[in-house]
């Protein structure tokens, strides 16, 4: 259900094309900060509600990153598996159309689920301006996401929360949940700073070996082989085992609702860090934060996505994006944590008291 508070949603779209099927929503949370920003996904599940809960942790995550855009999200109802590469094309094209009036006055897209920099280039050159989206090629002047803004920024949260714990990062040892794009990155840098690489999962399964793992190494399992149960030596395990394992840090980086009241009673970690969205509801983060475990919030994690969009939109390089995402991730990190632990309250609390004060101001 979506529920109006004194945030929005301002306006929720719902948009049809009868000629190629195409059937989706826009959902503008917030664009008091600027126009709203926020990703497609093409799903055959996708619903108003969905998007509306991922349009408003757009609005808290560019407001906690302190940058001039509002809360978006859309979704086109479509098994992208099933569509022949011109019918694909043909829906994209559709959507591009139905939401030119708003884009980018309005809202201005990104990539998302089975949308990528190819559908980004499509929905740019319908609406007529590179303005209407980021995530698109470089070679019409986009910041593709592959170069791992995502998990760079989480590795960066995850230092500060070590930091914060007055804990030193080569005693550590660390999991990754979901060995994509995020958690490559982010199990890279925490690697070279000495942490102790001990555990990852992906769709097939689950690597553990305590006594480390070599990133290059599971690299190569997962670029040649498909999956990191392929990497030797190690302990293959059920992917969801991994909530439970004895390490000092989690980082979640893929599916939405890992920790449940099922498992939240194995986690060992002392600090988790969400690079996914929504690994957890807000009464098991509570839970967890009686337990004395310092969880970082997904949308202050995970926000280095929505800062290399943001360098994209105004004509920045890779390199001002690297260097704007570790800023703004370290200190919005410094600043969630230090006011939860202030104040007594769960990061998350703090993270979105943070968030409305930028909102309100």
């Amino acid at each position: 259900m979506i529920q109006f508070d004194e945030i929005g949603p301002e306006k929720i779209l719902e948009v049809y094309d009868p000629k190629t099927g195409m059937k989706g929503f826009v959902v503008l949370d917030s664009t008091v900060r600027g126009p709203a920003k926020g990703g497609i996904r093409m799903t055959p599940s996708v619903s108003k509600e969905e998007v509306f809960k991922l349009a408003r942790a757009m609005t808290y995550k560019c407001a906690i990153s302190d940058l001039p855009f509002g809360g978006g999200k859309s979704g086109i109802v479509a098994d992208s598996k099933k569509l022949t590469k011109e019918q694909k094309t043909n829906i994209v094209k559709a959507f591009a159309t139905a939401i030119k009036p708003i884009c980018p006055s309005l809202y201005v897209a990104a990539p998302d689920m089975y949308m990528a920099e190819k559908e980004m280039r499509i929905i740019s050159n319908t609406i007529g301006t590179k303005k209407a989206c980021t995530g698109k090629p470089t070679s019409i002047g986009g910041i593709p996401h592959e170069l791992g803004s995502t998990g760079f920024g989480v590795y960066h949260a995850t230092r500060v929360a070590i930091n914060h714990l007055d804990l030193d990062v080569k005693k550590l040892s660390f999991a990754v949940e979901g060995f994509g794009n995020v958690g490559q990155f982010a199990a890279k840098y925490l690697s070279e700073a000495g942490a102790k690489f001990v555990a990852a999962s992906d769709s097939k399964g689950l690597i553990y070996n305590s006594a480390g793992i070599d990133f290059k190494k599971i690299m190569r399992a997962k670029e040649q082989k498909g999956t990191v149960i392929k990497y030797v030596p190690g302990k293959i395990l059920a992917s969801k085992e991994i909530v439970g394992l004895d390490v000092d840090i989690l980082i979640t980086a893929a599916v939405p609702d890992l920790i449940t009241a099922g498992n939240k009673s194995k986690v060992k970690a002392k600090i988790i860090v969400e690079g996914s969205n929504i690994p957890a509801t807000p009464e098991i983060e509570e839970y967890l934060h009686k337990k004395n475990v310092l969880v970082v919030p997904d949308f202050v994690a995970n926000a280095g996505g929505v800062i290399s969009s943001y360098v994209e939109y105004i004509g920045g390089s890779a390199k001002e994006m690297f260097k704007l995402v570790e800023e703004k991730i370290k200190k919005n990190t410094l600043e969630v944590l230090d006011k939860a632990k202030n104040n007594g309250i769960k990061p998350r609390d703090a993270a979105i008291e943070i968030a409305k004060a930028r909102l309100r101001k």
